[in-house]
């Protein structure tokens, strides 16, 4: 066995059991979604209302006399808050489906972790494009592997 890659992989799976204990144990809190999904909800909520509130104030400002300094103070104000709640909707959401991908990308990495029994022999194609993220080339001999997990391998 005197493939690198094989050696690399083999690493990896000489700590199976721990890898697998430890992510099981921490995936759930280091993925959880639930506050953020409360916080998404929350944050829709207050567009909404700010929306019905700008509504109303152009409709008021179309019926009725109105400072126009007033209203437009009020109007961007309203608009201000609007575009606050969005950008954090927009940050939001995008750390859940983050959280959500990586979750998914840990699970299948487990789910390839637990597949494979014993030392490798031969190179293995699909485990390899399953389990290692990127490599960390700095030449001339200094290589890194770092796997789905965040396991790194120098070798």
């Amino acid at each position: 066995m005197n493939c690198p890659l094989v050696w690399v992989l083999n690493q990896l799976l000489v700590e199976k059991d721990e890898i697998l204990a430890n992510f099981e144990f921490i995936k759930s809190t280091l993925y959880d979604t639930l506050a953020l999904e409360t916080h998404q909800a929350e944050l829709q909520n207050e567009m909404e209302i700010v929306a019905e509130m700008i509504q109303q104030i152009i409709y008021e400002n179309a019926h009725v006399a109105l400072d126009q300094a007033e209203y437009q103070r009020k109007y961007e104000s309203l608009t201000q808050r609007f575009d606050a709640a969005k950008a954090s909707l927009e940050s939001v959401t995008g750390q859940i489906k983050e959280n959500t991908t990586r979750r998914k990308n840990i699970e299948s990495f487990l789910s390839e972790l637990k597949r494979h029994e014993g030392i490798l022999t031969e190179f293995d194609t699909m485990l390899w494009h399953s389990m290692v993220d990127h490599a960390i080339i700095n030449p001339p001999e200094d290589i890194h592997f770092i796997f789905k997990d965040g396991t790194e391998v120098k070798i």
